[in-house]
């Protein structure tokens, strides 16, 4: 137990930290949520969404999973995405992948790693999809290429789901944005222009 003892360790001082800084941040915290973004990201654990983007805990709603996916069944991911739009009333949604994903390199080499394999079929599914442009990428060229082409095809998802539909009837201004982060030198780049309507 000593690695837990020192997370709780970490966190203690964390906290001290941040009361330092701001007497009144935990207060503050604790009164609301009102976050103008929802973060759609990888479980990759060094790609965390509020150290990248600088924001600081409650500025940013995150659901995180295996390559970004935004699958039109995943009741976890929906229940998020409706909580935020229809609660939270965000304004912004990031579908963020990040370059070297090991879920989109799995399905790339189409590696039988169990369970999983039934998740990256999706992944498999873009492929097929952009196979002519693929075609000629070999290696890490490819892999990043098709975690740009990934990243773009659940913004597309996160477009047509009920959730977003409903909400562009209603008036309501949310905007689906289509970014990948860089491992090797912590940028995030823009892949398209933001969605704004069905």
């Amino acid at each position: 137990m000593p690695t837990l003892s020192k997370l709780l360790q970490n966190n203690r001082t964390w906290a001290q930290s941040v009361t330092q800084e701001d007497p009144t941040f935990f207060d503050k915290l604790s009164q609301q949520q009102s976050p103008e973004y929802l973060w759609i990201g990888c479980s990759d654990s060094r790609v965390p969404a509020n150290q990248i983007t600088g924001l600081m805990p409650g500025e940013v709603f995150v659901h995180r999973n295996i390559a970004n996916m935004v699958v039109h069944t995943d009741l976890n991911l929906l229940s998020v995405l409706q909580y935020a739009v229809e609660v939270l009333k965000v304004k912004h949604i990031i579908v963020c992948g990040h370059y070297g994903c090991g879920g989109v390199r799995a399905a790339l080499n189409n590696q039988p790693l169990g369970l999983i394999d039934n998740w990256l079929r999706h992944i498999q599914d873009v492929e097929a999809f952009h196979i002519n442009e693929l075609k000629p990428l070999e290696g890490e060229a490819k892999c990043d290429r098709m975690c740009e082409l990934n990243v773009i095809a659940q913004a597309e998802n996160l477009r047509r789901t009920s959730v977003l539909g409903d909400a562009w009837k209603r008036g309501q201004s949310v905007e689906i944005h289509s970014w990948i982060y860089s491992l090797k030198d912590g940028h995030i780049r823009t892949l398209q222009d933001a969605i704004k309507e069905q």
